[in-house]
């Protein structure tokens, strides 16, 4: 116990002077701003914007606001000098953009959008409303727009050329999709359209925006936090409905919900203990039963997030089955039966499928690729011994193997040989993929008899089908289910889902708990605690964005579309 005042001293020392990060790498935010002079009021970690300070945010949950506080009510990313708002202080840029897709069929409407404090200035210039009642005027008169009123006029160039006929919907601070003056002009859809209109903006003062841009105003402008700007990106690439219903859902804040109030009960806690430390003497006995309930309710919501990890990434990835067999056993059929369509050509000649043929489906709201391959079996014909490499190459690769045989022929030896085959494979590359027997071809014997419980102990399960009527095949789909772990998704899937880099910081802040829990249980000193509690704090932040790095930022909105 002698130690236990120099241990403290030592972990103090630690927590209170961290060397300074390295140097901030060149970000995305690092256009926005003009102005080098700007001070961090929140936790907010945005480093990358202010690249002459190195000094690292405390994070002391005593502090107060002017000290670099933990925590605030108020949503405040940046503030100049003299204590206005940046955006008020003209440092953002004007962007401009074609929010709308192009490159394909052109559509009947095409959306080119403004963001930024000179934006109703930039339409005014290019923008001239058509009216039906002229007023006398002395002199020109700037546009001045009431907010969410659409009106109706005439895109003109820098030449004074109409360039197209648009509606404009201007959507004034901060009442738009970036908490800035926004305007979007709605033109025909055809590119031709598009991009003249956009020359028109960018020669009038406003910038091309950069990938994500938009959404990234609105993460640093408080109207979304870092996982919903995340789930942006997700909703515009859902591959099914499920996916657009867990994305739509993390927008309007499931998950950010849930972190924001764990991040919170960790903060109340830290600072309880952090007062304890100095004040131990002046305040009443901890209970401890009291705290560990806390920790527990803690843990228990990270691990219900952690649970739909894998559920975000089927759907955002999807699943890939590879049905595999010998020569004639149905593959084909099964392919096209489960699909709906004749992607495979279905002879009574055995070897007619040579190559890898592709079917895509969805099964329970997850983006299936159907995998029908060659069948395998030892040939002299050079085509079809290419064939059987490919199926063989594609049933190690695949998320799940069907491996099909006839009811009629009933288990061969050919069968035999095959599964030793995969499964020696398996085992060479030390895969764990599930594999589901299926037995085809019931209709030509209705009595299928008990043999197939033998060979059952290799499969994840088995299923009889007839490819011909679709039989079976809604049991092979609840199959596929239960074996990749979402036969307890309900039918309309799950709220949210949290993506790699969510589960990431949700992992450390589970092993930040547990490491609290061994604390108390050890009766480890309060220095020991407060270090996990923070370590938790940061991982949640990273989350919300509460705190973040430049290149974490860089790599997120990177990704993004152009006008997203």
């Amino acid at each position: 116990m002698a130690l236990l005042p120099s241990l403290r001293s030592v972990i103090t020392h630690q927590l209170h002077h961290r060397p300074p990060p390295p140097p901030p790498l060149l970000s995305i935010a690092s256009f926005l701003f003009h102005k080098p002079k700007l001070r961090r009021t929140t936790c907010k970690n945005l480093s990358f914007s202010f690249p002459s300070s190195s000094k690292p945010i405390s994070l002391n949950p005593l502090a107060t606001p002017k000290d670099n506080t933990l925590v605030f009510k108020k949503d405040e990313r940046l503030v100049a000098d003299n204590g206005e708002s940046e955006e008020k202080a003209g440092t953002f840029t004007t962007i401009a953009a074609i929010v709308t897709s192009v490159g394909g069929p052109p559509g009947a409407v095409g959306i080119v959008r403004l963001s930024g404090p000179m934006a109703v200035d930039i339409v005014g210039r290019v923008f001239k409303p058509v009216k039906k009642k002229k007023k006398k005027s002395s002199g020109s008169v700037s546009w001045r727009p009431t907010s969410h009123v659409v009106e109706y006029g005439v895109v003109l160039d820098r030449h004074g050329i109409v360039v197209d006929e648009v509606l404009a919907v201007p959507m004034l601070a901060p009442r738009s999709y970036t908490r800035e003056d926004v305007v979007e002009l709605q033109c025909h859809g055809s590119e031709v359209c598009l991009r003249r209109v956009l020359r028109a903006c960018l020669e009038a003062g406003a910038t091309l925006a950069q990938p994500g841009e938009f959404t990234l105003r609105a993460f640093l402008n408080g109207r979304l936090d870092l996982s919903q700007a995340e789930n942006v990106e997700k909703l515009i690439s859902a591959k099914s409905v499920a996916a657009a219903d867990a994305a739509l859902a993390g927008i309007q804040g499931g998950f950010s919900s849930l972190v924001t109030s764990v991040r919170a009960k960790c903060i109340e806690l830290l600072t309880e203990i952090e007062a304890r430390l100095d004040f131990d003497d002046e305040m009443p006995p901890l209970n401890l039963n009291l705290v560990m309930d806390k920790i527990h309710a803690m843990s228990q919501d990270v691990e219900n997030a952690l649970e739909t990890a894998n559920y975000d990434k089927l759907l955002q990835s999807g699943l890939q089955i590879a049905i595999v067999g010998r020569p004639n056993v149905g593959k084909s059929s099964l392919l096209n039966a489960w699909s709906k369509s004749e992607r495979a050509i279905v002879t009574e000649i055995a070897g007619t499928t040579r190559d890898v043929v592709e079917a895509s489906v969805t099964v329970c709201g997850v983006p299936v690729t159907l995998l029908d391959t060659a069948g395998i079996r030892k040939t002299d014909d050079i085509v079809e011994k290419i064939g059987v490499e490919r199926s063989e190459a594609v049933a190690l690769g695949a998320d799940v193997i069907i491996m099909t045989v006839s009811a009629v022929d009933g288990w061969t030896s050919e069968d035999s040989e095959l599964l030793n085959r995969i499964q020696s494979n398996k085992k060479s590359t030390e895969s764990s993929t599930p594999m589901i027997l299926v037995i085809n071809k019931i209709d030509c014997a209705p009595s299928a008899s008990n043999e197939w419980n033998k060979v059952d102990n290799s499969f994840n399960d088995h299923v009889f089908t007839c490819a011909v009527t679709g039989q079976g095949i809604q049991d092979l789909e609840t199959a596929i289910m239960e074996i990749v772990g979402l036969h307890q998704i309900p039918a309309g899937g799950r709220r949210w889902a949290v993506n790699q880099r969510q589960c990431e910081q949700l992992m450390r802040t589970k092993e930040a708990l547990v490491r609290l829990k061994s604390s108390i249980e050890e009766e480890l000193p309060l220095d020991f605690w407060t270090i996990d509690l923070r370590d938790a704090a940061l991982a949640l932040g990273q989350i919300s964005g509460e705190d973040i790095s430049e290149e974490v930022l860089s790599n997120i909105f990177g990704k993004f579309c152009i006008g997203k």
